[in-house]
């Protein structure tokens, strides 16, 4: 019909009056805003109390990031995830994850089993997959709120044998990470210590929305280090343990 738009012609209309400088979210995390956005605002509603205007109220903002590409916060902070002229953020605007666990178990053994990045998917909730590349390459994909899959290539860029394995993100994957995992002889085994560094997807409002929901990453850290302990002290885990599969291939150490 004469005069009418196609959406793909809608879209490049709507584009066109944007200006680009201002937008400093890259499309993924638009998406991200806009679909997670607008499930929130629908949740809030049906609540019909204030606890869940406020929750509309959220998830309005992240319709509105979603849709204009801008985040107050980001340009506060000086930060872009935008395609078009992509910023690193910086370590110090990342969210950061400290937590250690004590396992009775020598730091090499530890080692080993955490360095074959193949096997971390058995303690790490919400990893799917970990596919090795090469000796310093991976490629993750991981499960985030909502049931949307991120992925990212990772690289290590320092490691001890049985002491210190430490890697970071590299090129335009999902989420910018980086991390470090150190495995110190205590009293009664090895000390397990990690650092995380990361820039949720969505943003800090994209963080808030998931503790809301359920996701808090701190606690998920801890959880994982405490599944990786029953792995190693006693070659289980809740959530493998009744998978003949994982026994048969021989991955749970001894």
């Amino acid at each position: 019909m004469a005069g009418t738009l196609t959406g793909r012609e809608r879209y490049r209309t709507y584009t066109d009056d944007i200006d680009w400088s201002s937008v400093n979210v890259n499309d993924r995390e638009r998406w991200v805003s806009t679909i997670s956005g607008g499930g929130l605002v629908a949740y809030g509603l049906a609540r019909r109390n204030w606890g869940g205007l406020a929750l509309a109220a959220l998830g309005g903002i992240l319709v509105y990031r979603g849709v204009t590409g801008r985040c107050p916060a980001y340009h506060a902070l000086g930060v872009s995830t935008n395609n078009l002229g992509r910023v690193k953020v910086r370590t110090d605007r990342a969210i950061k994850i400290e937590k250690r666990i004590l396992v009775n178990r020598s730091p090499d053994k530890l080692y080993r089993y955490w360095r074959n990045f193949e096997n971390l998917p058995r303690f790490l909730k919400h990893v799917d997959s970990v596919k090795v590349k090469d000796d310093r390459h991976s490629h993750w994909v991981v499960r985030a709120p909502l049931g949307i899959k991120l992925e990212w290539d990772a690289e290590i860029i320092s490691e001890i044998p049985n002491e210190l394995i430490g890697w970071r993100s590299v090129g335009q994957g999902d989420v910018d990470n980086a991390g470090s995992v150190r495995f110190v002889t205590d009293v009664g085994g090895t000390e397990v210590r990690v650092i995380l560094q990361y820039v949720p997807p969505g943003g800090l409002a994209g963080a808030a929305m998931a503790k809301i929901l359920g996701e808090d990453p701190e606690e998920e850290v801890e959880e994982d280090l405490r599944r990786f302990k029953q792995i190693m002290e006693r070659g289980e885990s809740p959530a493998t343990l009744d998978q003949p599969a994982d026994r048969a291939a021989g991955n749970f150490p001894s």
